[in-house]
């Protein structure tokens, strides 16, 4: 069975890599308004981990793309290799 999860429930869930890396934390995500479809994830940067903060974008935010998502419940796992 698919569990289902409102956007609102995923805000400040920790975003962590499938090698168990820390990305950072849900602040906001993108959907695309003509087929309201998520598209990406913006987070704010884990600032203990190096890696991810050099790919801050605008305001300082991350942004990780839908494809890169692989689970969500507790944490937002995603694959390491498909959102750098």
């Amino acid at each position: 069975m698919v569990k289902l999860l409102l956007a609102r429930q995923l805000a400040g869930r920790k975003l962590i890599t499938n090698d168990g890396e820390e990305v950072g934390r849900l602040v906001d995500i993108v959907i695309n308004e003509k087929n309201g479809r998520l598209e990406t994830l913006v987070v704010e940067p884990n600032p203990d981990n190096l890696s991810v903060r050099k790919m801050r974008k605008e305001e300082g935010f991350v942004y990780v793309p839908y494809t890169a998502i692989l689970a969500a419940s507790d944490y937002v796992i995603v694959d390491k290799k498909n959102f750098g």
